[in-house]
């Protein structure tokens, strides 16, 4: 049986182990102490290997919460990873262009990605997986639609915050602009997403999906001088990958109703 003074030792030690991780924000230290203390007496764990499970531990759920902010922060419409993206649905795209991208060595040295492609040819799965892959390796990122930014650049204009919304997008390591093409810009509003290219041009990665190819991009962009300066800007050193014609969306939704039909 232990002395009642060795209890008070145990007990003392505990409180002071439990402040000393509140003052020094160590939470999963915090929550997990004593279990591994308990599980390092069993197991006769040296101290050393007490210590060093202890601080893994706490990396580890670092490293996930910064990940798990970055993806927060990176605010994507919806979750999609490049792991659930299905390449027999469109065998236009080649895995292994797309798993080279995953390694984020374009968003190291600044360089663009266009995904060009009809509706529902999964270039949002690509362009949303891909900037998840980023944020999970390390990056800061961030999603936008291409009109909702447009109007944001227009508002923060008319508010003389311009300058400040095209730093904030000029300081992430990669943007994501989708849904590029679907509408008609006018020239202030083509104007201003074309500075915040430029804010980024060479230093950090652009990250487009568009249902055009470029020569359909005078229909955005419609003044002909401004629309080639922003295909250049998207198009050096970049990558260019077409998702294609066949929506497999649509051929998911008819295989869908033929099963129905044949039960």
């Amino acid at each position: 049986m232990t002395s009642p003074h060795h209890n008070l030792t145990e007990a003392a030690s505990d409180a002071a182990i439990d402040t000393a991780c509140r003052v020094l924000r160590l939470p999963t230290m915090r929550a997990q102490f004593t279990d591994t203390a308990n599980r390092a007496e069993r197991e006769h764990l040296s101290y050393r290997g007490f210590l060093a499970e202890l601080l893994m531990a706490e990396c580890e759920d670092r490293d996930r919460r910064r990940s798990e902010r970055r993806i927060r922060a990176a605010a994507f419409p919806r979750q999609k990873w490049l792991s659930d993206f299905d390449y027999r649905a469109n065998p236009t795209i080649n895995p292994a262009v797309i798993n080279n991208l995953a390694t984020c060595e374009w968003i190291r040295k600044g360089e663009p990605l266009c995904l060009i492609g009809d509706s529902g040819t999964g270039k949002s799965h690509l362009l949303i997986g891909l900037g998840a892959a980023a944020a999970m390796a390390g990056f800061r990122v961030r999603y936008a639609l291409a009109a909702k930014l447009v109007n944001e650049l227009v508002e923060a204009a008319d508010e003389k915050q311009l300058t400040k919304t095209i730093a904030r997008y000029g300081r992430v390591d990669l943007l994501l602009i989708d849904e590029l093409g679907y509408l008609e810009l006018d020239r202030r509003g083509a104007e201003m997403l074309f500075q915040v290219l430029t804010e980024r041009e060479e230093k950090n990665s652009v990250a487009i999906a568009s249902n055009e190819s470029f020569g359909g991009w005078t229909k955005t962009f419609t003044d002909p001088r401004l629309c080639a300066a922003i295909v250049d800007r998207l198009t050096f050193n970049g990558a260019i990958i077409e998702t294609g014609t066949q929506s497999y969306r649509l051929a998911h939704t008819k295989a869908q109703q033929q099963l129905k039909v044949v039960e």
